[in-house]
């Protein structure tokens, strides 16, 4: 019998990742992830989008069981097309964020996420959603955000740069909520404790996997749990700096098939 792999759970982000920028994922990446299945490793899907934004992707992929979602609020099942665990933001704990965010660097504007594999992102007056071709629903007050249970709230200033606006809102939030960067134009507020990493270690335990075992890819800051959760952390070429610096190792961009070309000489 054939040794197993060193790696046997290979840990992804999307976007910036995995994903190109046109939201495809490249033959190359399709085939390396195809030869590393073969060889008896799993690959979990585990980014910030929430599970209603990752349902045609994870079909596209061929991905079956959980994938963690929503900044690892959320455990998705792509067979049964639900649920398996979540974590809401107290509603009342976010507006109070996001006033005490405000009371230091003035207005920002605000985004939900909304709970549940059927939830929908709520965009307020103002706010500009950092990739348009995600769907989102514009409301016309800020009140109209806390309509349903959520999973995270988006955050964004006119002025200030994202790592000024999430430094800023660490430090005016607390413990109020956990507060991370996840893309150009995206800072957030999830539950508090909750990261990439929460979410990667339960989905592990119902695959019956390791940290140990684990290799995992990203390019922002809100991977840098992932990466400290993992046994190995692969930065993309065109990853944050604040990862990069946490990373074991920087292969090539999500354009150049960064994620494939690991893969290909770890399998």
């Amino acid at each position: 019998m054939a040794a197993p792999p060193v790696h046997t759970l290979i840990a992804t982000d999307l976007d910036g990742t995995l994903l190109r920028g046109d939201d495809t994922f490249s033959g190359r990446s399709r085939a390396a992830l195809a030869r590393a299945a073969r060889a008896g490793a799993r690959h979990l899907v585990v980014t910030g989008r929430p599970a209603p934004k990752v349902r045609t992707l994870l079909a596209d992929l061929g991905c079956t069981g959980p994938a963690v979602c929503g900044q690892g609020a959320q455990l998705y099942d792509a067979d049964t097309d639900r649920l398996l665990w979540s974590v809401t933001l107290d509603r009342e704990l976010a507006e109070t964020a996001l006033g005490k965010i405000e009371a230091e660097v003035g207005q920002v504007y605000a985004a939900v996420d909304q709970d549940g594999v059927a939830g929908l992102t709520l965009i307020e007056p103002g706010y500009r959603m950092p990739r348009p071709a995600l769907p989102a629903v514009r409301v016309g007050r800020r009140d109209e955000l806390w309509v349903a249970p959520i999973s995270k709230v988006l955050v964004r200033h006119d002025a200030l740069s994202d790592d000024e606006l999430a430094e800023a809102a660490r430090a005016a939030v607390g413990s109020l909520a956990t507060v991370t960067m996840s893309g150009p134009g995206t800072v957030e507020l999830q539950p508090h404790g909750v990261t990439k990493a929460t979410g990667l270690a339960l989905a592990a335990e119902c695959l019956g996997l390791s940290r140990e075992q684990a290799v995992a890819f990203g390019d922002m800051p809100n991977d840098i749990p992932m990466f400290d959760w993992a046994a190995h952390g692969v930065a993309m070429a065109n990853a944050h700096p604040a990862l990069k610096a946490v990373a074991d190792e920087v292969t090539t961009s999500n354009e150049d098939d960064g994620v494939a070309v690991v893969l290909e000489r770890l399998f």
